[in-house]
């Protein structure tokens, strides 16, 4: 008995063996990335959307009224980053967005207008975090946190967001094909009012809510009971009040 155990124990340890061996042989499947075309991944790796950035091309299609600023987009056969977008309705006519491109090659800039239906051409982008320093003149400059490497971007990627900048504050560095295309605060930031109206005696003579310029030289609306001095929450999208820090 002992003796068929110890040689049904070398034959399991032999089938592993070949078996681990066989899988060390054999090259891993590719999988593709949804939405790409021609591009095929070895598995493992995470494809969506990381993997696709370093394929330039790798996109997918969504429709005109899903297109944002900071995005990029596909046109004629060239890329672009959204400057802008605007939304508009014509009555019976249908909505259509109005966007400001700008060339990623050339960097030049045009104006097109798509309807709210039609298929756009999104490309992926890369996004990695970075640690704000200092900005002097028209450069902003941001760390990268592992390697403590310093990399100067225009503040103009950071759009009405560049006015939130503060020390060590974390931001977002979106980028295509290597190339940075768009830069973005937090969505929520702690700012500190620099004026505020005196809150007026008498219920029905206080409004609810009132302007209060921020430290930042922002304005926004903000309650009644806000002063100067406070520290409050503002959404960096829209530039509203969101609630006291």
């Amino acid at each position: 008995m002992h003796a068929v155990r110890k040689r049904l124990s070398r034959t399991l340890f032999t089938l592993a063996s070949s078996s681990s061996s066989a899988r060390t042989t054999t090259h891993k499947p590719a999988i593709r990335v949804t939405g790409s075309s021609n591009v095929s991944v070895p598995r493992g790796t995470f494809a969506f959307p990381w993997y696709a950035v370093q394929q330039r091309g790798a996109s997918d299609k969504v429709h005109g009224t899903d297109v944002r600023s900071g995005s990029v987009i596909k046109r004629k056969g060239r890329i672009f980053q959204v400057i802008e977008a605007k939304h508009t309705q014509h009555g019976r006519g249908g909505a259509t967005i109005q966007v400001e491109l700008r060339d990623v090659d050339t960097g030049n800039k045009i104006t097109e207008r798509f309807r709210t239906d039609e298929p756009i051409e999104r490309v992926f982008v890369e996004q990695k975090t970075y640690t704000y320093l200092y900005q002097e003149d028209e450069s902003v400059t941001i760390m990268e946190p592992k390697t403590f490497e310093q990399i100067d971007v225009h503040k103009e990627l950071f759009g009405n967001g560049v006015s939130y900048l503060q020390d060590n504050m974390t931001v977002s560095l979106q980028m295509y094909d290597g190339k940075p295309m768009s830069a973005s605060v937090p969505q929520r930031v702690t700012c500190t009012v620099a004026e505020a109206q005196s809150s007026l005696k008498g219920l029905h003579a206080t409004p609810r809510y009132k302007r209060v310029v921020l430290d930042n030289g922002l304005t926004v609306q903000a309650p009644s009971f806000i002063e100067t001095g406070d520290r409050i929450i503002v959404n960096t999208t829209d530039d509203s009040y969101i609630t006291r820090a």
